[in-house]
């Protein structure tokens, strides 16, 4: 009887473990909600017009100094897109994403810094999706503007693959993210969806649900920019 009662216990310990085995992933998904909302509620945040041509938007709270630096180790997000075969559906379920590199140029010390990012074609989100991706090399990118439009922004940035921002210390501003790599966070998938799935899986191939710690963060991307107002021609 001892021995049952303390398998008993056993199973009970190792089912909720299990069961917890997906919480990081959950709360990185759930984090990552709150603070694109927390940015898109900025006054002069990211320009609707850059918004509403996005064809994915990638989101990395929390980031620290530290994941810069020696160590290697690294920031960790999301990246969610728009559905159907050219990007014009609404927004689907989130692959998760690490954000790696050395110095990003500016020392932020040591504050958190949440990074959002658009890809602004579906050239940059094959690649993205495909294999791990070093910003300004296998992907152009640069500093997103601010304000209501993204009016007198320069060609560099209006022509770029991904438009990179961050927020630190309350402030928010386009910055430059060249030099760091981009990758999609394999094992972090398959805890949060239960199985191994690519990001390719996840994004384009429809083999998974939407989970609901990404509710928050699919519903307000199909309230901010419903549509995809990219030209016809650019998402064929």
């Amino acid at each position: 009887m001892k021995k049952i009662t303390v398998l008993l216990v056993v199973c009970a310990l190792f089912g909720s473990a299990l069961a917890e085995d997906n919480s990081t992933e959950k709360d990185r998904v759930e984090q990552s909600g709150h603070v694109l909302k927390e940015i898109l509620n900025i006054p002069d945040d990211i320009p609707q017009d850059l918004l509403d041509k996005a064809e994915c938007i990638i989101v990395l709270p929390s980031v620290k100094k530290g994941a810069f630096g020696i160590g290697g180790s690294y920031g960790r997000g999301v990246m969610i897109c728009r559905g159907g075969v050219n990007y014009t559906g609404p927004w689907g379920p989130p692959a998760l994403y690490a954000l790696e590199g050395v110095s990003i140029g500016f020392q932020l010390g040591g504050q958190a810094t949440d990074f959002v990012l658009l890809v602004m074609n579906p050239g940059g989100a094959r690649s993205l999706l495909k294999s791990k991706v070093k910003l300004g090399a296998d992907a152009s990118a640069a500093a997103g503007p601010k304000g209501r439009t993204a009016e007198g922004a320069t060609d560099v940035v209006m022509s770029a693959e991904i438009l990179s921002y961050s927020r630190n210390k309350g402030l928010f501003a386009g910055v430059s993210l060249e030099g760091s790599t981009l990758r999609s966070d394999g094992s972090a998938n398959e805890k949060l969806y239960g199985s191994k799935v690519s990001a390719r899986d996840i994004i384009r191939l429809g083999k998974v649900k939407t989970p609901a710690c990404a509710a928050e963060l699919v519903a307000l991307l199909n309230s901010k920019t419903p549509r995809n107002r990219s030209d016809p021609k650019s998402i064929q």
